[in-house]
């Protein structure tokens, strides 16, 4: 449906203006005629780039979708019906792909179809996890608790992430500025002594030559360093889409040490949250195994949990497939087990997913406490190592004259 701004005057004679969808402008007139408006002026809404040029269209963020659900479950909560429900939504975002799925959703369930199927046909927006669950709380007639419990496992998702950003944020900004200071000594500062060493005709030390060598190659080949950095992202981009560049990728992060424990606690986390809160929704545990594989994140354990469902599939429980990939520590197999044998898988579940989130906590503080020293240390060994290997011969130079 099309959209339009108009310019009006109240009855007081205050101007005011807005944005309004509707078929045409004269639907506009009438409506705001209706509301004792006089209308001076309609006209249809500038389009958003996007609908030229769909690559650039925004993407959906999961702190979007948290306010979405929770604000779904409020407004379904009160007895606002789904279609007007959705329409509120929509005008509350400002999200040019977000806005145009909602109206795709609006106008399917407005044809006849249930909520979870219209959300099905925009998968960009909305996945499987999410189409599922709506699909349980539609068939259980309690949608607002789903759609609140989904903000709150969203919450938890969000949460983790941004501590694995935080955790990764202070190496990577530390090693960038280190790369600028070290490639700004050997391309700027290096060559002055060079020039000086020529000058006064001093052999230089080992240490000293090679400093020079390497500010030599980066001075005459620097083009070409840069154009081999950009066609090495290139290429890892694309080893990256492939599967086996994929898992392999996946196998290097999760062998990285520190670092690969923190992800591999976290995707597991995510892992142990999204299969217990579909198990606890009613969704199938081979439709929730699926999905679950689908958001973990890792391919490694993707395939761990590929094989689990395949082995559910033929009469086996959860637990045993799983630890028999040796892909999840220890605990989460033998944990779900004892919820196996209790009836209580969700809520085991559930647990893990709390104890690897503390997990994560713990590790990120420890990570950002011994990051700052090591870093500390390197910036020192490496910037002092150029600078001292620039003194050394003038250190020679002092002890022949003494």
């Amino acid at each position: 449906m099309p959209e339009f701004i108009w310019i009006g005057k109240t009855r007081s004679g205050d101007k005011i203006r807005g944005k309004l969808e509707a078929d045409d402008a004269k639907t506009i007139r009438r409506i705001l005629e209706r509301q004792g408006v006089k209308v001076l002026k309609v006209k249809p809404a500038p389009k958003h780039i996007a609908e030229y040029l769909p690559f650039l269209a925004p993407k959906v963020k999961l702190p979007d979708m948290v306010i979405f659900a929770r604000q779904f479950a409020t407004l379904i909560n009160a007895g606002v019906p789904i279609v007007q429900t959705l329409d509120i939504l929509r005008e509350q975002t400002d999200n040019f792909t977000f806005k145009k799925a909602l109206l795709n959703v609006r106008e399917a369930v407005k044809a006849g179809d249930s909520l979870s199927d219209a959300m099905k046909k925009n998968p960009k927006v909305f996945d499987e996890l999410m189409v599922n669950l709506i699909g349980a709380g539609e068939a259980g007639g309690a949608l607002d608790v789903i759609m609140n419990r989904l903000a709150d496992y969203l919450e938890k998702v969000v949460m983790i992430r941004r501590k694995i950003k935080s955790a990764m944020l202070y190496p990577i900004v530390i090693s960038v500025f280190a790369i600028v200071v070290v490639m700004v000594l050997l391309i700027y500062v290096v060559p002055i002594f060079k020039r000086m060493f020529e000058e006064a005709g001093m052999s230089l030390p080992l240490p000293t030559q090679v400093v020079v060598s390497i500010s030599n190659w980066l001075r005459n080949y620097f083009h070409l360093f840069i154009i081999f950095l950009i066609l090495f992202g290139f290429l890892l981009r694309w080893f990256k889409k492939t599967e086996r560049g994929r898992l392999l990728i996946d196998k290097t992060l999760l062998s990285l040490p520190v670092f690969g424990l923190l992800l591999k606690k976290a995707a597991v986390a995510r892992m142990c949250r999204t299969l217990g809160t579909l198990v606890e929704n009613g969704v199938p545990i081979l439709d929730a195994l699926t999905i679950s594989a689908g958001t973990v994140g890792n391919r490694v354990l993707e395939k761990a949990l590929y094989y689990t469902r395949e082995e559910v599939s033929r009469g086996r429980g959860v637990s045993d497939p799983m630890e028999e990939t040796h892909v999840f520590p220890v605990m989460v197999p033998r944990m779900i087990k004892v919820g196996e044998n209790t009836g209580a898988v969700d809520e085991m579940l559930n647990k893990i997913a709390d104890f690897f989130e503390d997990e994560v906590d713990r590790t990120v503080e420890a990570l950002t406490s011994l990051i700052e020293p090591i870093f500390i240390v390197f910036l020192g060994v490496v910037v002092g190592g150029i600078l001292i290997s620039m003194y050394l011969p003038i250190f020679q130079l002092g002890q022949t004259i003494g």
